[in-house]
């Protein structure tokens, strides 16, 4: 706080302008070395030296769509093997099909939300595409799926984290896992309040090292295995015309099997809404930087997760115990290429890594739906206030409160996790769809109509989709605690919101 702000009696959001002028106690020494001193609310370029870059951007928002490839195509591909038990391994063949639909659907849900950033460029996303589009309790149901979906991003993130990283060490530490995961959350969560630029700066390294990493297990697993390309084409194409002419398979049988594997690979595409989100803290021109982000992040997913279930089909990759399809397969690269233990253990330490960085999306974006909220009176007004580093304190701590919650009730079960959390990312994606399908049907420039419609008409269907059949499939595994849970914040939302309306009625009479 400068001088003139003290004459003033201007405080930063949370103190009193005498605050600095008293003896620090104990309490607030300790505070500070945590948190960091208070900003200066005078200095004229606090928000430009706050704001993200799109690099930034891009490891603070997009290292969670781009860490769900640790999971997300491995689940898809473990579905596809899978889906005739008499026979496992009977539809491996259609992967390639997968990747393709892979790819394109990560485009084509990052276009859609390119085309959200240009309708809502002060951020919001989900929320507040479903609360103008769709009514304010539509928009209630909305953000309270994001909430708890960035809740089990954080959890997911940070117990497939311990996973990784407790998979080097001996078996008798295992019960260090959960222990080790709490201060790892915890310590995610006091890094946050410090601010976004700190925190993204720190993780940066770890971003980069895993993209290096998987560009060369990608690159070199395609092209050490070029030569089975023609086959696996040719195996292609018999396989999928004997199934077609099968009158036990046939072409509903071939769909079907397709359809399953591309629901309950979602996973893939998670975290894609966190840049629609995340807009406040992106630096001027903001629209331009999110795109710019986007971009950054719908190719860098579209390519590593096409990429890794191609590898997985050229590798000839199976389920081992205890092991995913990334280590599996990275494993098998090192020992043809002469590598060693080292590159396994590094390329999937970068994973672990690049996991807890995913962490950082769901505090960076949680507490931003929950300011949205506020405004709106459907979570409490403290919610949208900023603390004296200019960070959202109180959604800080509440998302930290409830991952950790989550990490202890489940365990550190990452598929519970994963299933739970796909469920309401695709609960918001639909709303979302749904809400710009409607508004270009009502208010769309007749120039744009035609390709509004087309592209939230298809992205809706995908959506609800995949989110019809993993609740369908995965409900006794899972799938309902999601939706209790979100029910459950859904009715506490409507309470406060209830509430408020209560007490400024009382304030009219």
């Amino acid at each position: 706080m400068d001088e003139a702000g003290r004459r003033n009696g201007v405080a930063p959001p949370g103190g009193s302008p005498d605050t600095d002028a008293e003896a620090p106690t104990f309490g607030s020494r300790l505070r500070r070395i945590f948190v960091g001193a208070p900003r200066d609310l005078g200095d004229p370029k606090l928000h430009h030296r706050l704001a993200l870059i799109p690099l930034l951007a891009w490891v603070g928002l997009g290292a969670d769509g781009l860490s769900s490839s640790c999971y997300g195509p491995a689940e898809a591909f473990h579905s596809l093997v899978a889906r005739d038990p008499g026979n496992p391994g009977h539809f491996v063949y259609l992967a390639l099909v997968l990747a393709a639909a892979t790819a394109f659907t990560v485009c084509l849900i990052s276009l859609a939300y390119a085309r959200i950033i240009e309708d809502f460029p002060t951020g919001g996303g989900g929320y507040l595409v479903a609360a103008k589009q769709l009514g304010p309790r539509a928009g209630a149901v909305s953000g309270c799926a994001l909430l708890v979906d960035y809740i089990l991003t954080i959890t997911v993130s940070v117990a497939a984290a311990g996973d990784a990283i407790f998979s080097f060490l001996p078996a008798e530490w295992q019960w260090l896992k959960l222990p080790a995961e709490i201060v790892l959350l915890l310590g995610m969560t006091a890094l946050n309040a410090r601010g976004v630029r700190e925190s993204v700066t720190v993780l940066a390294p770890i971003f980069v090292l895993f993209l290096l990493t998987h560009a060369i297990v990608i690159l070199g697993g395609v092209g050490a295995h070029a030569t089975r390309i023609p086959e696996v084409g040719l195996d292609f194409h018999r396989s999928l015309s004997t199934d077609l002419s099968s009158s036990t398979v046939g072409i509903v049988g071939v769909l079907s099997a397709l359809l399953y594997a591309y629901s309950l690979g979602g996973g893939t595409y998670t975290g894609i809404e966190a840049v629609s989100n995340g807009l406040p803290i992106m630096r001027e021109p903001r629209v331009r930087t999110a795109h710019r982000t986007m971009f950054y992040m719908a190719s860098s997913l579209a390519v590593t997760a096409g990429g890794l279930l191609l590898c997985y089909l050229l590798w000839d990759v199976s389920d081992q115990p205890h092991r995913t399809l990334n280590a599996v397969l990275v494993d098998a690269m090192s020992r043809e290429w002469g590598l060693g233990a080292w590159f396994t253990g590094l390329t999937l330490a970068t994973e672990g890594a690049l996991l807890v960085v995913a962490a950082q999306a769901g505090i960076l974006a949680g507490p931003r739906i929950l300011a949205n909220m506020s405004l709106d009176s459907w979570v409490p007004s403290r919610f949208g206030a900023l603390s004296e580093r200019l960070t959202t304190l109180n959604g800080i701590l509440l998302m930290g409160a409830a991952s950790l919650a989550a990490l202890l009730y489940t365990g550190g079960d990452v598929r519970t996790l994963v299933i739970m959390y796909s469920i309401n990312v695709f609960l918001t994606f639909s709303l979302s769809m749904l809400g710009m399908l409607v508004d270009a049907v009502r208010h769309g420039e007749r120039s744009r109509r035609r390709e509004r419609l087309l592209l939230y008409g298809t992205a809706f269907i995908v959506c609800a989709t995949i989110l019809a059949v993993t609740v369908a499939e995965k409900f006794a595994e899972g799938g309902w605690i999601t939706l209790v849970a979100t029910g459950t914040v859904v009715t506490l939302c409507f309470l406060v919101r209830r509430h408020y309306l209560g007490v400024r009625r009382s304030l009219r009479t």
